[in-house]
């Protein structure tokens, strides 16, 4: 689809070194693109905050809490 918009001339111009003026709408939608996936991964972020339970059984002592773990670990031969 064709889309009519309007950049400042100093912006073009970095595009324009960047790509070369023959490969503006290329660059353009993928830079579009990149910031709807950004976005779009935010929302979901945003959206999860909240969804694990405060407190875990490794927030006093970590350390203790590795050890515990790997004491009852039945792979373990040493």
């Amino acid at each position: 689809m064709r889309l009519h918009i309007t950049l400042a001339d100093d912006l073009v111009a970095q595009v324009d070194r960047r790509v070369g003026p023959r490969r503006r709408s290329a660059f353009i939608a993928r830079t579009v693109e990149q910031a709807l996936d950004d976005a779009r991964r935010w929302d979901e972020i945003v959206a999860s905050l909240g969804a694990l339970s405060d407190g875990h059984d490794w927030d006093g002592d970590s350390g203790e809490w590795v050890r515990e773990q790997r004491r009852h670990d039945p792979r373990r031969t040493g």
